[in-house]
């Protein structure tokens, strides 16, 4: 059996193999360390490796299967982004800037260890998630697998990057702008961003206004449904719970959807904003696709109000951002731009956050209106191909602002909204970057979502394809 395969076969399978005692977790933890070993000194995907204890993880789980024991991903190789809190550590949020360790372990990561999973490190991310790139001064650029000088994305870019290059069998990010799908798009791998209040953020009650979630990020989309049911559920503590789904996820993804009514969209919620050739030629192969899989694909473009983003979205943005630097134990220790966000955020007068709160609601409900004529609505993830590293380096604060609302400009309203949405392969340009497309579902719809996912991949595999 080829190791590097196996690390390669995501987590499902990886369940599957240790399951059947065709490998045990020692080997596949080992060949996964092995991996990070050879290629993260370029790729900056990790912040820390738990190499050691990943190690005893995987006996012990090997122990427990002995003994009969099994559990869901008993002996599988996870990774978490540095904003979830892991027991012992200091919850770093892509900075240098915290001190405090964690007394307990995040509601997501206790979830994984209780569902048999080897943690094998936390993942980088952009400081405080502030940019759909992995780049610090500190900690220098995570780097797309498929291309080193292009980014991986964010913020969560380095738990991209681990899939992506068969550094874990699956991985956690976090989304309160697009950033799993950015990344998802922007190393060719599959990103549902859940529904708002399907996995608890616990002890965080909500995160940016609430419009952060968590989710896995995978190689394949029976691999975020299998992780993913692992970590959903809220707590009574939690300020909003997701309905049920109505089947469990990895149920969902082993269904055919049926012939859905799917809407396409090419037109952004910032105005302005230009759609790459190659982007809108990857939605409108994605159409013929799914035309030939029997769906109906009409276009409809979904009621986005304010164009400009900037009773939506800036007010939320820019003051959670000043609120997570004065959270910080040495708030002065952030980088220049990181202060300048902030600067704008405390300029930001609390009326104005909850009237784009109480406006958010409307938007919502507005916004909704697209599938009262569709299924799914599909979208490009993106407005263009992955950045390079550095691109925007030389930018004002303020310039480099527009510029990621530009390239993220089908993203954040379905953050606001609260629908799940996910950033599906879409092929390669011929520079061989990849490319992506989004589907967004009905409110706590996820299983529509994963049914359709999964039959595109299976008529248009993607995971086949390594970068290296």
């Amino acid at each position: 059996m080829d190791l590097d395969d196996v690390c390669f076969a995501g987590a499902a399978a990886q369940a599957d193999l240790l399951r059947a005692g065709e490998l045990s977790s020692r080997e596949l933890v080992a060949a996964t360390l092995g991996r990070v070993e050879r290629h993260d000194r370029e790729l900056n995907a990790y912040r820390l490796v738990f190499a050691e204890q990943a190690m005893a993880c995987a006996a012990a789980a090997d122990e427990r299967r002995a003994h009969g024991e099994d559990a869901s991903l008993l002996g599988v190789p996870i990774a978490v982004k540095e904003d979830l809190a892991i027991a012992g550590l200091p919850t770093t949020t892509g900075t240098y800037a915290v001190d405090r360790s964690e007394p307990a372990d995040s509601e997501v990561v206790r979830r994984l260890r209780a569902a048999g999973a080897v943690i094998v490190g936390r993942t980088r991310m952009p400081e405080l998630g502030l940019w759909p790139y992995t780049e610090s001064a500190f900690a220098g650029a995570t780097r797309n697998p498929w291309s080193l000088g292009h980014t991986s994305g964010g913020s969560s870019g380095g738990s991209a990057s681990a899939v992506c290059a068969g550094l874990a069998g699956a991985a956690i990010g976090t989304d309160g702008a697009g950033s799993i799908r950015i990344p998802a798009a922007s190393t060719g791998v599959f990103g549902l961003k859940p529904q708002r209040g399907r996995v608890s953020l616990h002890p965080n009650g909500e995160l940016w206004t609430g419009m952060v979630v968590a989710g896995p990020l995978s190689r394949h989309v029976r691999d975020w449904a299998l992780v993913a049911d692992q970590i959903r559920g809220s707590l009574p503590s939690d300020p909003v719970a997701a309905i049920p789904p109505r089947m469990s996820f990895v149920d969902a993804a082993a269904t055919a959807p049926g012939r859905l009514r799917v809407a396409v969209s090419l037109k952004p919620w910032v105005a302005g904003a230009p759609v790459d050739e190659q982007v809108r030629a990857a939605v409108l192969g994605t159409v013929g696709l799914l035309r030939e899989l029997g769906h109906e694909v009409i276009e409809r473009d979904p009621t986005l109000l304010d164009p400009t983003t900037q009773l939506a979205l800036a007010p939320r943005y820019l003051s959670s951002a000043a609120e997570a630097v004065a959270a910080l134990d040495r708030p002065n220790a952030v980088e220049r731009r990181t202060r300048q966000v902030a600067a704008l955020g405390r300029a930001v007068p609390r009326w104005l956050v909850v009237r784009s709160r109480r406006f958010g609601e409307r938007f919502s409900q507005v916004a909704n209106q697209v599938f009262a004529h569709a299924d799914v609505l599909l979208t490009p993830t993106l407005t263009r191909p992955p950045i390079r590293v550095g691109e925007w380096q030389d930018r004002s604060t303020l310039t480099t602002l527009l510029a990621a609302n530009r390239y993220t400009a089908f993203l954040p309203q379905w953050n606001i909204a609260g629908n799940p949405a996910a950033s599906v392969p879409a092929g390669f340009t011929p520079d061989g970057l990849p490319l992506a497309v989004q589907l967004v579902g009905r409110p706590h719809d996820e299983c529509t979502l994963l049914s359709l996912s999964s039959q595109i991949e299976t008529a248009r595999p993607w995971a086949d394809q390594r970068p290296f």
